[in-house]
């Protein structure tokens, strides 16, 4: 009866296993990445708008009639607060009381680097809206 030599198996088997849980723990990492730099991109869009949305026409809105962003002074507001939070985006005025912003970024990934994925885009949008209230109730 002959017996097979398995000495070193576990040995490569281990060192296959150690291959997969490396490239599981950084691909979680990587994503979780991702996920963390869409998030922010969401938070620079929302506070973006809101310093836009804060640009508001004066002379019309002291008067009482209907509430207007400033569209030059809201996008420069905007687009103001992206330069500052370094990243991209787009600034869009919609019928004079609305304002969305739209911030494009990247994540670098640490470990998908290896297998050729360099850089993860990102993106997130918000919007503000100027709104007129008398006694909780919108007008």
């Amino acid at each position: 009866m002959s017996r097979r030599d398995e000495r070193g198996s576990i040995t490569v088997w281990l060192a296959l296993s150690s291959f997969v849980m490396i490239f599981l723990v950084g691909l979680a990492v990587d994503l979780g990445g991702q996920v963390h730099a869409h998030e922010r991109a969401h938070d620079v869009a929302a506070q973006a708008a809101r310093a836009g949305g804060e640009e508001v026409e004066g002379s019309s809105a002291i008067q009482g009639h209907d509430l207007a962003i400033s569209p030059a002074a809201a996008r420069a507001a905007a687009q103001r607060y992206l330069d500052t939070a370094g990243v991209t985006g787009t600034v869009a005025i919609n019928d004079g009381t609305t304002i969305t912003v739209t911030v494009t970024d990247s994540y670098d990934p640490q470990f998908l680097g290896l297998i050729g994925i360099n850089r993860l885009d990102v993106s997130g949008t918000a919007t503000a809206r100027l709104v007129r209230t008398l006694g909780g109730s919108e007008q």
